[in-house]
């Protein structure tokens, strides 16, 4: 049975401690690609909140409602990278993506979904920016000043 095709409505949760220390996950599918939590929504009518936290969870086992998960209020529209295009429905190349933070504290355990990531580290709010694959995951990090509590 094949899939379903992939919404293109997503979210990117910037993990992050009140230090501004930021959670970067290794993806499984591209070598060398660090990112943040992202991931589309499941329905055309789960909240992108909602996609958030189960994101979250999904990923790194981390459970949001024990944070403080805050709506940056941000979009991005991007092209979707050509060797991810297969996902979605043909036709489809662009992704709307909304920016949350979540504030977890020092020491929050990590555990991932070894299919979709191979490994984390927490680094410096400026130097998770530059780790970052994807441009507008750098730019939300670099946001994070303005954000966090």
């Amino acid at each position: 049975m094949t899939p379903p095709f992939k919404i293109p409505q997503s979210v990117l949760v910037v993990i992050h401690t009140p230090a501004r220390d930021v959670l970067l996950i290794h993806r499984a599918d591209a070598a060398g690609y660090w990112q943040s939590v992202t991931g589309a929504k499941d329905r055309d009518d789960e909240s992108f909140e909602d996609c958030a936290t189960r994101e979250v969870r999904e990923e790194t086992g981390i459970d949001a409602r024990k944070g403080i998960l805050t709506d940056w209020g941000i979009e991005n529209v991007y092209d979707i990278y050509p060797r991810w295009l297969h996902r979605y429905a043909p036709g489809v190349t662009r992704n709307t993506e909304h920016v949350f933070g979540l504030c977890v504290p020092d020491g929050t355990a990590v555990t991932l979904n070894a299919r979709e990531h191979t490994d984390f580290r927490w680094l410096p709010w400026r130097e998770a920016a530059d780790a970052c694959f994807s441009p507008s995951n750098a730019e939300a990090i670099l946001l994070l000043p303005q954000f966090a509590q």
